[in-house]
């Protein structure tokens, strides 16, 4: 029987492959446009293309990995595989940004001369537009399926529209004026903006491995949820606690019960709150601990 979980994990991975299919075509692209006109900016703009090839099949791997079940030592399952995704993909920025810059300094102590600058324009220009197309669609799918691995993919995507925008503007500027010296110039600002993504993305992945809450609004509407449980059944609600894990979400509640109440009754009251959080949350695990409320 093929489960909604089963059925959110095919569409993740059909995202992911065409972000594989987008980063194989838009690195030809400007990998052609870099030879071509023999720019260190898109060059520069190449080598991101290649950190979006790279962490695209990281983030298959992971999340293929985040979907498999609990087993007898993964108890909670393997979700946090796309934070680390999402760090690995950080990293490599990093790695990308000091490729680039060693690279415009290079161009910078040996000056040359663009060539055919006009089809190297071309060829960038429909390499960001297909990068545009699938970030946006990634972002929002990640967003929709609460895919961390996702959503940083259109990120980096995204972040290398604006990369290209950048170097696009600095090689038609260097055609009108001659000023070669915008070419590595150009590079260094591409390094520089590319950490503060690759900085973002490792900084969520930390923060997610660590166990963060979950979104205040969801937060929200598990307190909203167990607030009306415990008035409709005459307990208190002690206790909310939260965490994340990839799209996996965790909630642990301690209610106090009638210390006449019998194990049989507090066990349906227990029920009932597991589903009404996956009602508002689905897909939540909810953990429910039940004490007898203190004497009047």
């Amino acid at each position: 029987m093929v489960t909604q979980r089963d059925r959110t994990q095919t569409i993740l991975e059909r995202y992911i492959w065409l972000s594989i299919a987008t980063a194989v075509a838009t690195l030809t692209l400007k990998a052609v446009a870099a030879w071509i006109t023999g720019s260190v900016g898109l060059a520069s703009d190449a080598l991101e293309s290649t950190v979006n090839l790279v962490a695209a099949l990281v983030a298959l791997w992971a999340l293929r990995l985040a979907a498999r079940p609990a087993d007898h030592n993964h108890d909670f399952g393997h979700g946090k595989a796309e934070y680390v995704s999402a760090g690995v993909e950080g990293a490599m920025i990093f790695v990308a940004a000091v490729l680039i810059v060693v690279s415009a300094v290079d161009r910078i102590v040996n000056p040359a001369e663009l060539e055919q600058p006009g089809l190297g324009l071309l060829l960038s220009t429909v390499a960001s537009l297909l990068n545009l197309g699938t970030g946006l669609l990634l972002i929002r799918a990640g967003r929709r399926h609460r895919s961390i691995t996702l959503v940083a993919d259109g990120k980096h995507l995204m972040t290398d529209v604006w990369t290209s925008a950048g170097v696009l503007a600095a090689v038609g500027l260097i055609v009108l004026t001659g000023w070669q010296i915008l070419d590595p110039l150009i590079a260094i600002a591409v390094a520089v903006n590319i950490l503060f993504t690759g900085y973002r993305l490792v900084r969520r992945s930390i923060v997610g491995l660590l166990d963060a809450t979950l979104p205040p609004e969801e937060v929200a509407l598990v307190r909203d949820t167990l607030d009306r449980l415990a008035t409709d059944n005459g307990v208190e609600v002690a206790n909310v606690q939260t965490r994340e894990s990839g799209r996996q979400r965790f909630v642990n509640v301690t209610i106090l019960v009638p210390g006449q109440w019998t194990v049989r009754r507090s066990h349906d009251l227990a029920d009932a709150i597991e589903s009404a959080v996956d009602e508002v949350l689905p897909e939540t695990t909810t953990f429910v601990h039940v004490e007898p409320a203190p004497s009047p």
